[in-house]
């Protein structure tokens, strides 16, 4: 078995407070929008091989009655990694910061914030291997 992609849906209230946050702030762009009334039900934003989609719980009930409970908050975490947390950093200038920077015990410098949807988003960039296990590779 060959598993080839995993794409994360988001379910949220309205999908258009969260747009900003993925295409201004990041580049990601919007490759799919499917109204829902006057506003969107479900879109896909794609960048450098990174798929994510949103769809309202309203759409979502609609394609699949009892599909999802809608939480108080929602319960999604991001984890996503970068080339370079610096830039994400200067980005995402003026967020509120629910991690503060901080570098783990594996190595990986990591931010977290909520998106307008609620969703917890961590970015990490990875320690550079050492040396000597780069030449093994």
């Amino acid at each position: 078995m060959q598993m080839k992609k995993l794409t994360p849906v988001l379910f949220v209230e309205a999908i258009e407070p969260c747009l900003p946050f993925w295409t201004e702030r990041l580049g990601f762009a919007k490759t799919v929008e499917v109204p829902e009334g006057g506003k969107l039900g479900f879109v896909i934003l794609v960048k450098d091989g990174v798929e994510l989609m949103y769809q309202t719980y309203a759409s979502a009930e609609k394609d699949i009655p009892g599909l999802v409970r809608k939480p108080n908050l929602p319960g999604t975490f991001l984890y996503v990694e970068v080339a370079g947390l610096d830039e994400i950093k200067k980005r995402l200038a003026g967020v509120k910061l629910e991690v503060p920077q901080r570098t783990t015990f594996y190595g990986a410098r990591e931010i977290g914030m909520r998106e307008p949807g609620g969703n917890l988003i961590l970015f990490a960039e990875m320690a550079a291997a050492p040396e000597k296990e780069r030449e093994a590779q």
